[in-house]
């Protein structure tokens, strides 16, 4: 059975369609000769521009399910949605699919990742253990400035209210807090395992978004879950940290299929 099925569904109803980007289009002027090294760096960093702002959009209507789990992304329609040249698209869902938000079938071009709670588990699984080591990590090697921006983002984190006008999950506290995650694990000084969990976040972020009715008003009291992990950090607690963490994540994977049982 297609978990999540109704999720999607409403999501699907709900998705808006038509969106512009924001370049202008390419003056026709044809460069002097000494002018052609300026114009082609300028060529270079136009396409840049552009890759980077379509893989924007696309990865926020694919976590925000405007782009549902398992459409089939095909390119002309996304050319003329987007306003697009197919060089920056190819690119910008190559770099989806890095991130494990895009699959390729052979032949048969990109879609949308589907979704199960099969997956969930196993990010929320991954997560925990990546971040745990994470945490111990940079309990270890953390100083009073990192403790500092620990502070500082569970702040404002805890400034921001957690649901938006739409009812929706807000966008700047979930900004928030991603930030206070990212900096409980900030000095574990491991490139890659930062690397990888930033893709499990942007892959945990989508299915938030996709319950996000179940996600928001289950009974759950945020602030004292992320207070006892800052706690247990800021008083180099590796083990209470580590177990915190894994029971943080895995509570948010119990109430959104609690929510899809419901439904």
């Amino acid at each position: 059975m297609y978990i999540f099925s109704k999720f999607i569904m409403i999501a699907e109803t709900c998705r808006g369609r038509g969106r512009t980007l924001a370049w202008p289009l390419k003056a026709g002027a044809v460069p002097g000769h000494e002018g052609m090294q300026q114009d082609v760096q300028a060529e270079a960093d136009s396409g840049k521009t552009r890759t980077a702002e379509i893989l924007g959009v696309l990865r926020d209507d694919i976590l925000a399910a405007r782009l549902v789990p398992g459409e089939k992304l095909r390119f002309d329609e996304l050319r003329e949605t987007y306003e697009i040249g197919i060089s920056p698209l190819r690119e910008a869902l190559m770099h989806l699919a890095s991130e494990g938000l895009v699959t390729t079938e052979q032949r048969k071009g990109y879609r949308v990742a589907p979704v199960s709670g099969a997956d969930l588990r196993e990010i929320a699984f991954l997560r925990g253990e990546f971040d745990s080591l994470a945490i111990r990590l940079s309990i270890a090697n953390g100083d009073e400035l990192w403790e500092g921006r620990i502070l500082a983002a569970f702040h404002a984190m805890r400034r921001r209210g957690k649901i938006g006008p739409d009812g929706t999950v807000d966008r700047e506290w979930e900004r928030y807090h991603i930030g206070f995650h990212a900096e409980l694990v900030s000095e574990c000084r491991l490139p890659k395992l930062l690397s990888f969990r930033a893709i499990l976040d942007l892959q945990a972020q989508r299915y938030r978004r996709i319950a996000a009715f179940h996600y928001l008003k289950a009974p759950r009291d945020d602030v004292a879950e992320h207070l006892a992990l800052r706690d247990a950090v800021l008083a180099r607690d590796a083990d209470l940290a580590a177990r915190l963490i894994r029971e943080h994540y895995s509570r948010t994977v119990e109430i959104i299929l609690a929510g899809q049982a419901e439904d």
